[in-house]
């Protein structure tokens, strides 16, 4: 047996990772927990929509949740960057950094994702504090406020009905050429909803509290609250790398299992779901945990 073997190895250690973990600790699994500390929301102050933990900083609850883990003997975690990670007959190896390399029978991925943020002055600074992305998770704090959405296409579309069952004071900045289909538009402004399609060009806050957002045209708005549809990377290529599959909206494919395209390679979290929420990250992880489990019981 290789020396630093273990049952399973999970890369990312924030929601979806720590509740594969528990459920595999609670099966009398070796694991390794391996984190870079780099959570997609370090910034966002609350986490909401997540029965017994509403309200709490999501950095509080990934220290209690990994406490109760490590409760768990057979599991470990340590902080570290993963940079390769290697296919055999038997397993993965799974290199670091330092140097270090461990062996595991399967392989869960929960690495989340990298938001792109577009170059616009003060955006970052905002982000996840009062330019959001989910209304399950946001939008009952900012309800019936007035509330910018910079999204394009459908997915300003989407945005724009979806959100009105939280405010009636909406404004959809496309920042740049409409994509929205002429029945699209007619609808907005059928329910009153204004378009602009200047570039925005910055972003006025206090501390990441939004309050005015300025365009190219000399033009700008105040409001405090913009919902923000942008694109995303894959926070690492490494399942890439080992043949897993990404389909065409760049999540991991996986199927009932939690299994990826690769036999024993398994992903759980943002990476693989569109259902950006930690409630969700903790249920994925905790069906990858089972999932893992039982194909180890079943050989």
């Amino acid at each position: 047996m290789k020396i630093n073997t273990y049952d399973a190895i999970i890369i990312g250690g924030s929601y979806a990772g720590l509740s594969a973990a528990m459920s595999l600790g609670r099966a009398l699994r070796k694991v390794l927990i391996i984190d870079s500390g780099n959570p997609c929301n370090k910034q966002t102050p609350h986490s909401h929509n997540f029965l017994t933990q509403d309200g709490k900083k999501p950095s509080e609850i990934a220290e209690i949740g990994l406490k109760q883990v490590l409760s768990y003997s057979t599991v470990e975690s340590m902080n570290g960057k993963v940079i390769g990670t290697t296919k055999s007959k038997d397993g993965f190896d799974v290199q670091l950094a330092t140097g270090k390399s461990y062996f595991a029978k399967k392989l869960l991925f929960a690495t989340g994702i990298a938001d792109q943020k577009p170059a616009i002055e003060g955006f970052a600074d905002c982000w996840g504090i009062s330019i959001i992305h989910c209304p399950y998770c946001h939008g009952y704090e900012v309800k019936g406020q007035p509330t910018a959405i910079m999204a394009n296409g459908d997915k300003a579309f989407h945005l724009s009905k979806l959100l009105q069952n939280w405010t009636n004071e909406l404004t959809l900045l496309t920042n740049g050429p409409s994509e929205l289909t002429a029945e699209q538009q007619a609808a907005l402004k059928a329910n009153g909803i204004p378009m602009i399609t200047d570039k925005i060009t910055s972003i006025s806050h206090k501390n990441g509290q939004l309050e005015s957002i300025h365009f190219e045209t000399g033009a700008s708005i105040s409001l405090p609250v913009m919902y923000a549809a942008i694109p995303f990377l894959q926070h690492t290529d490494l399942p890439e790398k080992l043949g897993c599959q990404v389909n065409e909206h760049g999540y991991l494919v996986i199927n009932e299992k939690q299994e990826t395209t690769v036999p024993g390679i398994y992903a759980a979290g943002d990476n693989s779901s569109p259902l950006r929420a930690v409630a969700m990250a903790v249920a994925g992880g905790s069906k990858a945990g089972a999932m893992i489990n039982f194909d180890l019981v079943m050989g």
